[in-house]
């Protein structure tokens, strides 16, 4: 099994060799995380990149990835433990049948650990029982309600869970966790204060050139520039959703997959569905739009080719 990294430029290297192209202050709020054993917090856009982080440390620390997807109504029973009804009412039926009349020993019996079933967070808890600390990765927090953001709170402060049928269960070995945040709502400060922060914004164009050439290597370098000065362009107009890091991405595969060799605005306006996922913004940058936001981009292009 993989070690933790060492210090900051070790959290780099860990990084780029799983692909992810990262600032030094994000491998800094990862370092930290890890050394100091607190949750990472990350919030941003969608699209930026902050999943992948959980992926990449799950790869590359060798490491279980267990993963809660959060959404509205989530609750203990979907997130945390559930009994299995349909097995205990099955065991009641056949102690009923066999004679059996010791309420409290069936108590005992349909509460057995037999019957339960694990969630993610109980998985997460009780993974680390051989030492190896698994990654969890809360997803979206945000779409959550507040009740359970609360609930979190046992678990990030002393990583246990209580089940009042069987007591309380303590991480022998805790979690590496890593919670996102779309920003749709905030986030109670209660929860916040147990974990590191770290804003994961967009990047800039060196570094989302330098994301492409790792994640789209087949896109030709004429065709990443433009893409990515394009995108830049994008998230400077006032649309109801610019696009992230994997909208680039996907765009930049699509184009090469239609052998594009360059942008033009037919093009453009054929597979912005790629970037744009509102109708809105897609009929905003049709069309004249679009040829406007391109010639922006080649002149730019042109000046920086001018200047090297």
């Amino acid at each position: 099994m993989a070690k933790s990294p060492l210090n900051i430029d070790d959290t780099l290297t860990l990084l780029a060799e799983n692909n992810y192209v990262a600032d030094r202050s994000l491998a800094t709020a990862l370092y930290l995380s890890l050394s100091l054993q607190k949750p990472l917090f990350l919030e941003g856009e969608a699209g930026v990149g902050k999943t992948e982080i959980a992926r990449v440390l799950s790869e590359s620390l060798e490491r279980p990835l267990i993963r809660l997807q959060c959404y509205e109504g989530l609750d203990a029973a979907s997130a945390v433990y559930e009994w299995n009804y349909a097995r205990q009412m099955l065991e009641i039926r056949l102690q009923e049948a066999s004679g059996g009349s010791d309420r409290e020993k069936l108590a005992d019996d349909i509460f057995d650990e037999g019957f339960l079933i694990e969630r993610p967070l109980l998985q997460a808890i009780r993974s680390g029982n051989d030492g190896i600390a698994p990654i969890l990765l809360i997803d979206e927090l945000d779409r959550t309600d507040e009740p359970f953001e609360a609930y979190l709170l046992e678990i990030l402060s002393d990583f246990q869970i209580t089940i009042p049928e069987l007591g309380t269960i303590k991480a022998v070995t805790p979690p590496i966790v890593i919670i996102t945040s779309n920003r749709t709502r905030e986030i109670h400060d209660a929860l916040k204060r147990r974990c590191f922060y770290y804003w994961v914004d967009y990047p800039d164009a060196v570094r989302e050139l330098e994301i492409l050439a790792v994640k789209a290597p087949d896109t030709s370098e004429i065709l990443s520039a433009q893409i990515v000065s394009f995108v830049q362009k994008l998230r400077e107009r006032d649309l109801f959703k610019v696009p992230g890091v994997a909208e680039t991405i996907d765009w930049a595969h699509a184009l090469t997959q239609l052998d594009c060799m360059s942008l033009d605005s037919d093009i453009i306006s054929d597979t912005v569905g790629a970037l744009l996922k509102y109708q809105d913004d897609i009929e905003r940058i049709k069309g004249s739009e679009a040829g406007k936001i391109l010639e922006e981009v080649r002149a730019e292009l042109a000046i920086s080719g001018a200047a090297e």
